[in-house]
């Protein structure tokens, strides 16, 4: 749990933030702005080293594993899954793999979020199975002749 400061403290005594900062993590609220997370680099590295070791570690370990085993870990921790047909689970246990790697790896976070609001939506278009039958099934209308490509 971070430490929480305003940003007027932060200004005027500098050296207890540093202080509470070598303590742990250190909140900065700002009045025109997001927070900010003041952390010492260390931590920080250590943080982002540890990610990458247990990314790598996962995916070493879960082609070893059985796919149901796989599968029912991750429900556990995303229900949703369970609406996603069997094949598109275990293409979800892939893909959060290695989005999980590539946010490790480059410190981005972001890469697995979308991964996962992705697969999110695509459970909840296969739990509304109107809305499922409109998006696989035949378009019914002819749109026309489509242009050519243009070279750039």
């Amino acid at each position: 749990m971070a430490t929480e400061v305003q940003w007027s403290e932060l200004q005027r005594d500098p050296k207890g933030v540093a202080a509470l900062a070598d303590q742990g993590e250190v909140l900065v609220r700002r009045r025109d702005g997001a927070a900010l997370l003041l952390t010492r680099e260390d931590s920080s590295r250590s943080a982002s080293a540890g990610s990458v070791t247990a990314a790598r570690a996962l995916r070493a370990v879960l082609p070893h594993l059985p796919q149901d085993i796989v599968t029912t870990a991750l429900l556990d921790e995303f229900p949703w899954a369970d609406v996603l047909p069997q094949e598109d689970r275990l293409q979800f246990a892939h893909d959060f793999v290695r989005a999980f790697q590539a946010s490790a790896e480059l410190g981005h976070w972001s890469v697995l979020e979308q991964t996962v609001t992705e697969w999110r939506s695509t459970a909840a278009i296969h739990a509304d199975h109107d809305l499922r039958a409109k998006l696989t099934g035949p378009l019914g209308d002819d749109f026309g002749e489509v242009p050519a490509p243009v070279d750039h």
